[in-house]
Formats: structure tokens, C-alpha cells, sequence
């Protein structure tokens, strides 16, 4: 087991974004912007961490967009995939070694607003229009919301003549598995779900229009354009939701040829699905809960979450709360967590987050075949 250190701040902050400061801190680079006329000096940094993550160019910008997302989406878990979710697979088009990656600087915050309306309200709203004699009822079965949201994320490519431009463009558009609506101004809300069948279609007819839109922007005619459908879970869903389907417009060409499902999603565990696929995982995950239950007999809440991509579990997330605040306790149920990690789970990626109302108190990463994981305590 390795021993116990800090990380420090900065480098914990550069995992999140897929970078960390060298001494020379990187290539500076002039970054074309929209505006043609209006060049930008951007670094782009000299090391990245993990062929995963796409080197962010520096200083950091913001998608104009960006606040919309926890207005749109129902969760926290929903909020994070959906970003994540597109970051992953724009991996498939856009490979990290070439591309770099920034949050979107295309589409403006009305913009997506007027495209997340029902066209009877704006006229490039994207959702179905409604009449003013349509009961709730009706709007709930004929017409729901169908787009939630809609993240865009650029990734720009270095020129011969040491510039970064725009080399393609990925869009996550969110659509709602259940469309929720009241039937009077304050009364209580109802639930329509949305099948499957439904979110397939009108995903990929918004997908189109929306393509349209950009090639009609000179900034974006001649980039290939990927375009993800993510179905958003319920309001009280505790893992995320997942990408389904993907396709891509390529570089001049204003229709997306064809589309690529997508297996995967998110399973919480203990789980009563008696699939095999999560049979194993749930075992194992059930005795390394009463490993736990062992150690602090009152213990209340071990949630796991897992990750499957093509039936195959790919990473297993396990938060576990504590209520003892003790240093030497808390080290102490830390370590002999490890040693069940190492016996329990073998050839599963597990990253265990042990918090309080304190905040974090520690954290084991154990690769898949690990056999010498990665511990923290936070001081």
C-alpha cells in the first residue's frame, strides 16, 4: 500500500482539467477567435497527466452558456455527466494528442434559451409547439419538453504558423425522460414518461436542425460537428443518467451520415437487478458492505455506483459517511478499507470517498489488478 501524503491544491485542481504547470508553464500561442480581427494570446500547457484527459488552454474560459446548466438539469449526478459524458466521447472523433479542449464560445446564452423553447413561443424554439386550448394533459402525452439542455465544447487545434483555431465543435443535447407538469398554477406535479422510441426520433431531429444553424455561421461551415443525445434521469434519481446515441457531421457536410449507439449507463449497488452483467459486482459489493458493518456496527449508508460501457463494468464508485471525526480513527478505518479493496475487489477500477460533515476525509483509488492503491487523508 503506498503511503499516506498530501496532494497538493494545485495539482488537485490541475486533474480536473487535464493539466498540470510545468516550470516553463507551457506554449504560448495566438488563439483565432471569432472575431477575426481580435487575436488572443493562450498557453497551451507542456504536460498532461493521462492520455484521457485533453490539454485545456490557458487562461480558462467559460462557455457564455455555462449557468444555464443548473437551471436545465434536474441533478447534480445528471449535471456532471452530461459534461463529462460529451468530453468522453468527442474522444472518439477528436483524439486528445491533437486536439485541446474549451468550453463553448458559439453559442450565446439567449441563443440556447430560444432554442430550448416550444417554437409557439420563439420561433427557433426546438421543443413542440402548444395551443392555448391544449390542456396539460394534452401538452404532457402530445406535446411534452423533449430538450432539457444543450452543452456545447469546442476543441481547437495548433497551425504551422503557431495559432490554435477551432479544428470541431461536440454538442450534448439533454433530453428528459419524464416530462413533468401541473395540471392547476400551484397544485401538485404530475409525471409523464417519455418512451425511448420518442427521445430516439426527436433527438435526432433536433440534432439536424440544430446542425443546419451552425453551417449557416461562416466560423463553422468547414469543421466536423459531433452531436451526442444524453436522457436525463428522474428528479430523485441518485446516479446519472447516460449517452445513448451519437453522430457526426463532417468537416463541409450539413448531414450527420449515420448514428452510433451507445451502451452505457449507471448502476447502484447494492442492486436487485438479477442481470447477469451485475451479478459478480453486487456479491462482491454486498460482503465488502459487511466488511464495513464489521467495523462500525452502526453504520447506516455504503453507496456504490457503476459505471458499464458495453456490459462490462468500466469503474465502481463507492462514497461511504462516516460519523466519527477522530484523526487516528479516521486513519485507521481508512487503512483497513484498503486492505478489503485489495482482497474484495481484483480486477475493478474502485475509487472509495470516505466524507463527514466535515468534508472529505479520505480518499483510495485502486486500479484495476492493483495491488498497491493510492490513499489520502485530507488534513
Amino acid at each position: 500500500m503506498k503511503s499516506f501524503r498530501l496532494i497538493p491544491a494545485i495539482v488537485a485542481a490541475a486533474m480536473l482539467v487535464g493539466c498540470v504547470p510545468s516550470k516553463d508553464g507551457g506554449t504560448e500561442l495566438t488563439q483565432e477567435t471569432q472575431q477575426d480581427e481580435k487575436a488572443e494570446t493562450t498557453i497551451i500547457p507542456s504536460i498532461q497527466i493521462d492520455e484521457s484527459y485533453y490539454k485545456t488552454l490557458i487562461p480558462y474560459k467559460e462557455s457564455a452558456s455555462r449557468g444555464l446548466v443548473v437551471s436545465n438539469i434536474y441533478t447534480k449526478y445528471d449535471m456532471k455527466e452530461v459534461e463529462e459524458g460529451l468530453m468522453r466521447l468527442s474522444q472518439n472523433e477528436f483524439d486528445t494528442e491533437n486536439y485541446y479542449f474549451q468550453e463553448g464560445q458559439y453559442l450565446a446564452e439567449n441563443t440556447v434559451k430560444d432554442w430550448l423553447a416550444r417554437s409557439s413561443q420563439v420561433e427557433t424554439g426546438l421543443n413542440p409547439p402548444t395551443t392555448e386550448t391544449m390542456t396539460a394533459e394534452e401538452r404532457a402525452t402530445k406535446a411534452p419538453v423533449y430538450l432539457a439542455h444543450i452543452v456545447e465544447q469546442n476543441y481547437l487545434t495548433k497551425t504551422e504558423d503557431n495559432k490554435v483555431k477551432l479544428g470541431g465543435m461536440s454538442i450534448g443535447l439533454a433530453l428528459n425522460s419524464i416530462y413533468y407538469y401541473q395540471k392547476e398554477q400551484y397544485g401538485e406535479y404530475y409525471e409523464e414518461p417519455i418512451s425511448e422510441a420518442a427521445l430516439v426520433e426527436q433527438g435526432k431531429k433536433m440534432a439536424a436542425e440544430i446542425v443546419t444553424r451552425l453551417r449557416a455561421r461562416d466560423e463553422l461551415k468547414d469543421i466536423p460537428i459531433v452531436i451526442c443525445l444524453f436522457k436525463q434521469q428522474a428528479r430523485n434519481a441518485i446516479v446519472p443518467g447516460s449517452y445513448f446515441s451519437y453522430g457526426v457531421a463532417k468537416a463541409g457536410q450539413n448531414d450527420i451520415a449515420s448514428w452510433e449507439t451507445i451502451d452505457e449507463n449507471y448502476v447502484l449497488f447494492p442492486t436487485d437487478d438479477s442481470q447477469d452483467v451485475y451479478r459478480e459486482v453486487n456479491k462482491d459489493f454486498k460482503n465488502f458492505k459487511l466488511d464495513v458493518d464489521k467495523y462500525f456496527s452502526n453504520y447506516t449508508s455504503v453507496i456504490g455506483t457503476g459505471f458499464y460501457r458495453n456490459k462490462e463494468i468500466q469503474k465502481l464508485t463507492i462514497e461511504i459517511p462516516i460519523q466519527f471525526f477522530g484523526k487516528a480513527e479516521i486513519i485507521g478505518f481508512t487503512q483497513y478499507l484498503t486492505g478489503i479493496l485489495i482482497n474484495q475487489f481484483n480486477n475493478i477500477h474502485v475509487e472509495v470517498s470516505i466524507t463527514s460533515v466535515n468534508g472529505p476525509e479520505a480518499l483510495i483509488i485502486k486500479k484495476a489488478n492493483d495491488t498497491d492503491p493510492y490513499v489520502h487523508v485530507y488534513d
